[in-house]
């Protein structure tokens, strides 16, 4: 055989076989296809991907604090005060707000006590009943007390308490 590959069957400057040209394209053809596929797959996926996990991401983070207003609106050793505040929340790609309700107590204008008015039973609104000294919920008649005990009915547990901190005369609470 001589040097470069050419062979007695095979005269100098004539192309390859017709099988080793096949082969060659073949190959090109195949290795194209898998990196087109591969950068449409990795288009679609990565997106799809941070889509489904970016809400599980945020998840640990999703507790916030939430300003509710002044201090001083709150009228020490008043009845409940039921305050709402607008909440901006995120799923994916879809930010919605929401209205979040509590009720906010204090007997010296310093330490405060902030109490879900969501019942702890079926997910009801509890109202604070002056009569009764006391939260009611319409759906099994369930009675909680001034600091969200139960004191009558099938809820399972007190109604929620939350965390709350006061800044520059502003009052925040945690909120999930």
């Amino acid at each position: 055989m001589a040097a470069g590959g050419e062979g007695p069957d095979r005269p100098q400057g004539k192309p390859e076989s017709e099988d080793e040209v096949d082969t060659d394209r073949r190959r090109f053809l195949v290795r194209s296809i898998s990196v087109i596929g591969g950068g449409i797959t990795a288009a679609v996926a990565l997106p799809a991907i941070a889509y489904v996990t970016g809400s599980s991401r945020a998840a640990g983070t999703d507790e916030t604090w939430i300003r509710l207003g002044s201090v001083s609106s709150i009228e020490p050793g008043a009845t409940p005060t039921l305050i709402k505040a607008t909440v901006e929340r995120r799923s994916g790609y879809l930010v919605e707000e929401q209205e979040v309700s509590v009720f906010v107590t204090t007997q010296d204008g310093a330490d405060f006590t902030i109490l879900s008015n969501v019942c702890t039973h079926l997910g009801c609104r509890v109202r604070w009943v002056e009569d009764q000294d006391g939260f009611f919920c319409p759906c099994h008649n369930a009675i909680f007390g001034p600091g969200g005990e139960v004191v009558q009915g099938p809820p399972p547990r007190p109604l929620d308490k939350f965390e709350y901190m006061i800044e520059a005369g502003q009052l925040y609470f945690k909120g999930a």
